[in-house]
């Protein structure tokens, strides 16, 4: 069977898929990121998993191997670039090419991994933990988060009320500063590392 690979790109803020819609292939990325999210019908909003190079998407992956639509919503973080298999092509590429199919279930198996990791923080972690975790994770090399409350919500599962109140809190302790133009200062990393460690 000849294999057709399509070139992928999209620009910065894409939607790439959403809850219903069919899959039209397997995105291989070479560069950007992919950021998947579940919201409820209260319109509160969950950061499942990222995908990035070498990554698999366990929605596409769903959907392509059972035939189903998508349930969450993927949308383009950064500018991407890639291939695309089509979803015609997907099973035979997987029984064809070793190479490919181990890529794919190990990364598929890592995913698994991370959504077990995602269960145990909302279940068993203190939320300061999460947060920390989340701020330290978002900081570039400056100490600089350009997150809104609203995205620290759905990356810690959490309401952005809650997020507001402990972000206050974490400023009055002196570890993080609110700025004006909206980012958030990391002021001490070592200590948001030992809250982030900390267990409920």
């Amino acid at each position: 069977m000849m294999r057709m690979i399509r070139k992928f790109a999209a620009t910065k803020g894409r939607i790439l898929f959403s809850p219903g819609e069919p899959c039209p292939g397997y995105i291989v990325l070479s560069s950007g990121t992919i950021r998947v999210t579940l919201s409820g019908s209260s319109g509160r909003e969950v950061v499942l998993y990222r995908v990035r190079p070498g990554e698999v998407c366990l929605q596409t992956f769903a959907c392509l191997v059972e035939g189903r639509t998508y349930g969450a919503e993927g949308i383009a973080e950064t500018d991407l670039d890639g291939e695309m298999i089509p979803a015609s092509q997907f099973q035979s590429r997987l029984e064809e090419d070793r190479a490919f199919r181990e890529q794919v279930l190990g990364s598929v198996a890592t995913r698994f991994g991370e959504y077990q990791q995602l269960i145990e923080d909302v279940a068993l972690t203190a939320f300061d933990a999460r947060l920390a975790r989340v701020l330290l994770r978002l900081a570039d090399e400056a100490g600089m988060v350009e997150a809104t409350h609203a995205a620290l919500a759905a990356e810690t599962a959490s309401g952005r009320a809650y997020v507001t109140r402990r972000l206050t809190e974490f400023a009055r302790r002196g570890l993080v500063e609110q700025r004006n133009s909206g980012g958030i200062a990391i002021l001490q990393s070592a200590t948001l590392q030992r809250i982030a460690t900390d267990e409920r």
